[in-house]
């Protein structure tokens, strides 16, 4: 019994993974889509930028005045 239900679990993981990767089986140049923030033409139409560019900077609050290094 248990080496049945092993034998189907790996059967549909193995069937995932191939339905995943069609895209780039099948096509010639084929990659998987870009899904990154700052690279997403859309979220750049909005205005969204990626966090981690965004954060890197000074900003400060009401319970952070600002730093010396940036003058905020």
């Amino acid at each position: 019994m248990f080496i049945k239900l092993l034998l189907l679990s790996i059967f549909f993981v193995a069937l995932a993974l191939l339905a995943l990767g069609i895209r780039i089986l099948v096509l010639r140049g084929g990659r998987f889509p870009q899904t990154h923030v700052g690279s997403n033409k859309e979220m750049a139409k909005r205005g969204i930028k990626c966090a981690r560019s965004v954060d890197t900077g000074c900003h400060p609050t009401d319970d952070f005045p600002g730093c010396s290094a940036c003058g905020h």
